[in-house]
């Protein structure tokens, strides 16, 4: 989640609606200027009993943090704790329980997004070893009770923690037991944005198939395949879901910004702080009416924030991010931006991945989605396609879009390589969460500690 450094001083006020707007517009970039932006969450776990260290223990979250700044990377503090890191492969944060996220730099190419991850895990991985603790790869605590978990000190996670069993049911499951895996990719137009959004809406849940890594919950197997992409669907009703109207004719920055201000709100910051502004209406915040600051308006800082607290399976800010993925090891890491970049930065890959789903109603679009976190590639589209056969094609689009780029390292390699992990998820059958039950079951003789040992960075 996004992380507020200071308030912006010199932040323009909101004026109008076009202002609103104004956000979407400003993120259109031609071609030669679109950049791959891949953000990664990991379990932190005491490698002495597999506990989740506090943010103040000794060799804890804190300690964690102050050991990355021997490699240039510069503290970000909330009050006096420091809750992120910032730096040139982007910033480190922390989720609500401590996981760790990498949100990376804008970058031109996989091969220096995938350099990027290798470099962040070299880092994490060294100064975990100094301090007893490693890095888990999977979409949810496999092991954990709400109740063994951590809270970081950000007040943002303070407010959000106390609404979430207001407006869902797993809410807090949501913020404190699950990673993911997000790309962030641009758009040339408002055109360029609605077609991109719509094929990333209509396979996102593809996309959570091919990377289910979720499949235990307090130390046994819980039913689904991708649990984290469940937890979704009873976390607020107002701010998830499939957004059937990016389907529907007349779609673009208007509709979406209609869509924010129908989100309730979560918070303002003001003077370092935030202050709790949770199931209040931005809209009257925008005519100087928000009860918990009588008088003030917004400036484009706080829609830049309200944005970040939607969460949808593809969201729009200046950019589009991509989020149906579980959390999951080093190669996968690098093969979801590889996906999507194949899919939407080609126009004749975008065209045929269109081509694929432009058929599919609304009902098609949402049955999918209920389907995929237990049956993940077993999960059936229109005329009866499972998503292994639909996903053999996609890739086989992805592919061509990533040919087509021929962006090529030192060894003249271009990226379709990134892709071969999902390859042979197809190719098997199998996804992730599949593998991991069959340990389970076998091998691991329902000995859910070996998950440590295997899924380990």
């Amino acid at each position: 989640m996004s992380t507020r450094k200071a308030d912006a001083g010199e932040d323009p006020a909101i004026e109008s609606r076009a202002d609103l707007i104004s956000l979407f517009a400003d993120g259109e970039k031609p071609r030669e200027r679109w950049r791959i932006g891949t953000e990664h969450e990991k379990f932190v776990y005491a490698t002495s009993d597999h506990h989740a260290p506090s943010y103040d223990e000794p060799g804890g979250i804190h300690a964690l943090l102050m050991g990355l700044t021997r490699y240039g990377w510069e503290p970000v503090f909330e009050g006096d704790k420091i809750i992120a890191l910032e730096g040139p492969d982007g910033n480190v944060s922390l989720e609500p329980a401590g996981q760790l996220e990498l949100s990376g730099a804008p970058l031109e190419n996989l091969h220096q997004t995938c350099a990027e991850t290798g470099r962040h895990l070299e880092q994490v991985k060294a100064v975990g070893d100094q301090l007893g603790i490693g890095f888990l790869g999977v979409g949810m605590w496999p092991d954990k009770t709400r109740a063994e978990l951590p809270i970081m000190p950000k007040g943002r996670y303070r407010i959000m923690l106390d609404h979430m069993p207001r407006v869902g049911t797993m809410g807090l499951d949501m913020m404190l037991r699950t990673c993911t895996i997000q790309t962030n990719l641009d758009y040339r137009s408002e055109a360029d944005m609605v077609k991109k959004f719509r094929v990333g809406l209509a396979l996102q849940p593809l996309a959570t198939a091919l990377f289910a890594n979720s499949p235990f919950t307090e130390g046994k197997p819980n039913g689904f395949l991708s649990y984290r992409s469940h937890i979704w669907t009873d976390t607020d009703p107002h701010r998830t879901g499939m957004l059937p109207f990016v389907f529907e004719d007349g779609f673009g920055y208007e509709r979406y910004a209609d869509y924010m201000l129908n989100v309730p709100m979560y918070f303002v910051f003001r003077d370092g702080k935030y202050i709790d502004a949770a199931g209040l209406d931005f809209r009257d915040f925008l005519a100087g009416d928000l009860s918990v600051l009588p008088g003030e308006k917004p400036r484009l800082g706080d829609w830049s924030d309200h944005l970040s607290t939607a969460f949808p399976e593809v969201r729009l800010k200046s950019f589009l991010e991509m989020r149906g993925a579980d959390g999951g090891p080093w190669n996968t890491i690098c093969a979801l931006p590889a996906f999507w970049v194949g899919l939407l930065y080609d126009d004749n890959a975008l065209d045929a991945a269109w081509d694929e789903v432009k058929h599919w109603t609304i009902e098609d679009h949402q049955r999918i989605r209920d389907e995929v976190p237990r049956l993940a590639l077993g999960a059936k589209g229109p005329r009866g396609r499972t998503l292994q056969t639909l996903g053999k094609q996609i890739l086989e689009i992805a592919g061509a879009g990533l040919s087509a780029r021929a962006r090529l390292n030192g060894a003249g390699d271009n990226e379709t390589g990134f892709l071969d992990p999902l390859r042979e998820i197809v190719a098997s059958g199998k996804v992730p969460a599949q593998r991991l039950l069959d340990r389970y079951h076998g091998e691991w003789a329902g000995d859910l500690a070996r998950v440590y040992d295997e899924m380990s960075f």
